[in-house]
């Protein structure tokens, strides 16, 4: 979250006015002198009169009051903290706390992916550690039940809790965007994980998982389209304020007559809606695009290496990194379709090329085919796939980079264009300066080899690279189009009005001729910034930076779930509905904490 802007001198910000509604929901007044918010609880001033900054407040130092939600007596108790005469805070009973307990345990074993019945464990651990430290102290567990049972309506209640709170955020949004990610795979069933990503009065950017969708019994498009808008109409979000859409580039995302991003486009289409920008690049950027540059199946085999070092060489100690990274990706068990996912990294790729002498003396040990490492075509294609994950690995991590806002992430993808075009021209003269591990093959290869004997067709490689451009220009394609929109939000001083749009050139004008916004611009981030300026002002602008700021700048939230998914493979594919299965990546992949208050009081839904 972007830190606290100064006040302009010269500009009158309305995000930073005290709204009356404040008193109610955050029970602050507006002081005498005019200046921040007063708290009517804990008489202090809160200086940065921004929403967030209030209701950071409020939710840190006076949850209590939540209990207070109906409107005749939240008036009653506004009336009575204005007389001075506060409510006494009636303290946790020895049962709630025992319950607040209960579900910060049952939260944590949904965060490390443990089963339910792991709480039993728990219990017995805290048994034994408390009977020897502190025996006068054991008779305090009697009243904490973490039974499987119990635990996995904790889990159910907490998500609940934070689905609540995500929905009340979502009411504020002035624009938000959609990412759509169809590559998590839980036993034998495929689910779409739908992120969303929003934008309030105050640039303040909440990314959070919206639903999930089980795509086994929503199969065709149209049963997936009403599911997501189902989604969107419970949390309040009308397509009107729909940005931008990010998607994976598979087939069922992005086809062109029958994918869902066509569908979704279609529908919110109206006089009143935005143009939806669309691209399909950022979500796991390494894995589809691997699929593109392995010309050789060189993955599929070495995926037959690994499970053979797995199972037979699981001693050595030349693979012991190897496996103790596998391990941390995916846990001791070995998954197929998490095994594969893992191969088509950058990063793992090149530690397995390091290890090939290695991998092949393993091979002949136990009897296993070698005719991959006497095949010079094969060598080349595997030296040549690990140089280009491992740029494409570069771009992946830039890309991870979250709040640098979409403008950013487009000119990493910009650059990472210009650099294909290089190696291109590299390929064509046979320079393998960017090529590290192809060079290291062709000039082991040129050892065993002819001087006249060709070792390498420059034609084979560069189609491959031109191959991923085109990818790369149809992915983002639509980012293209809002260039001027990008880069009008992230140099808006050193834009030439002449450029921008009839609409915006008075408010851009007026705004470069602003000295006290040209030396906040400089020594403040671009969030920062922008939440600074003042919406009557500059109304435009302002609505150009709340779109821009609203699209998905990082796939951060998405390889979070998507890492929760492939570190827990094995507890995940326990039977689990898609209830708990929606309540254990929301709780892995959320940043807003849950009211405690609320759920040992059993204020949003029955409460074990």
């Amino acid at each position: 979250m972007w830190m606290t802007p100064k006040r302009s001198k010269m500009e009158v910000d309305d995000s930073r006015v005290f709204r009356t509604e404040w008193t109610q929901r955050y029970l602050v007044v507006e002081p005498p002198e005019g200046e921040g918010a007063l708290c009517l609880v804990c008489r202090r001033l809160v200086v940065a009169t921004r929403e967030r900054d209030v209701r950071r407040h409020y939710e840190a130092e006076h949850d209590y009051y939540e209990r207070y939600v109906a409107e005749g007596e939240r008036a009653a108790l506004v009336e009575r903290l204005r007389q001075g005469d506060l409510p006494v805070v009636v303290p946790l009973t020895p049962e709630e706390r025992a319950a607040r307990a209960g579900l910060g345990l049952a939260r944590l074993l949904a965060l490390k992916g443990r089963g339910w019945g792991e709480g039993d464990f728990v219990y017995q651990c805290m048994e034994v550690m408390l009977r020897d430290v502190l025996p006068e102290h054991v008779s305090l567990l009697d009243g904490i039940d973490l039974s499987p049972e119990v635990t996995r309506q904790r889990v159910l209640n907490i998500n609940k809790n934070l689905r609540s709170q995500l929905f009340d955020r979502a009411k504020d949004f002035k624009a938000y965007s959609l990412a759509l990610d169809d590559q998590a795979f839980v036993a034998y069933e495929n689910y779409l994980l739908v992120f969303v990503r929003g934008v309030g009065q105050d640039l303040e950017v909440q990314e959070e998982l919206l639903t999930i969708i089980n795509l086994t019994r929503h199969f065709s498009v149209g049963a997936l389209m009403a599911a997501i808008l189902e989604a969107l109409q419970t949390a309040g979000l009308s397509l009107q304020r729909m940005v931008g859409l990010t998607t994976t580039h598979t087939l069922r995302m992005i086809g062109e007559n029958s994918g869902l991003v066509s569908y979704m486009r279609e529908k919110a289409v109206s006089p009143n809606c935005w143009n939806v920008i669309h691209y399909s690049g950022f979500l796991h950027l390494e894995l589809l695009s691997s699929y593109d540059v392995d010309v050789n199946q060189i993955i599929n085999t070495i995926s037959e290496w690994i499970v053979l070092i797995k199972t037979r060489g699981v001693r050595r100690p030349e693979f012991q990194a190897l496996l103790t990274e596998s391990e941390s990706e995916h846990g001791e068990r070995v998954n197929g379709r998490c095994l594969n996912n893992w191969l088509r990294r950058g990063k793992t790729l090149k530690l397995i090329f390091s290890l090939r002498k290695e991998i092949e003396a393993f091979l002949v040990s136990i009897g296993a085919t070698t005719v991959h490492f006497t095949d010079k075509q094969w060598l080349c294609d595997f030296g040549f796939l690990v140089d280009i994950m491992d740029h494409l690995r570069e771009l992946s991590e830039l890309l991870r980079v979250s709040k640098v806002f979409a403008a950013a992430a487009f000119d990493h993808i910009c650059t990472f264009e210009v650099k294909l075009n290089l190696l291109q021209r590299h390929i064509e003269e046979k320079n393998l300066t960017h090529f590290a591990a192809f060079r290291e093959v062709v000039d082991e290869l040129k050892q065993h080899l002819k001087e006249d004997q060709k070792i390498f067709d420059p034609d084979r490689y560069q189609v491959v690279i031109c191959r991923l451009q085109k990818e790369f220009e149809r992915h983002f394609k639509d980012l293209r189009f809002i260039k001027k929109d990008l880069e009008l939000f992230a140099n808006p001083f050193n834009f030439k009005p002449e450029y921008a749009p009839i609409s915006v050139r008075v408010e851009l004008t007026k705004l470069q001729a602003n000295t006290n916004l040209w030396n906040e611009y400089r020594v403040k981030d671009l969030g920062q910034f922008y939440a600074g300026l003042s919406a009557e002002s500059y109304p435009i602008i302002k609505g150009v930076a709340c779109k821009v700021a609203s699209l998905f700048d990082s796939n951060e939230i998405c390889e979070k779930a998507f890492s929760y998914l492939t570190r827990n493979q094995h507890t995940l594919s326990q039977p689990l509905t898609d209830e708990h299965l929606h309540a254990l990546f929301r709780i892995a992949t959320t940043e807003i904490e849950p009211h405690w208050d609320d759920l040992v009081r059993g204020r949003n839904e029955s409460n074990p």
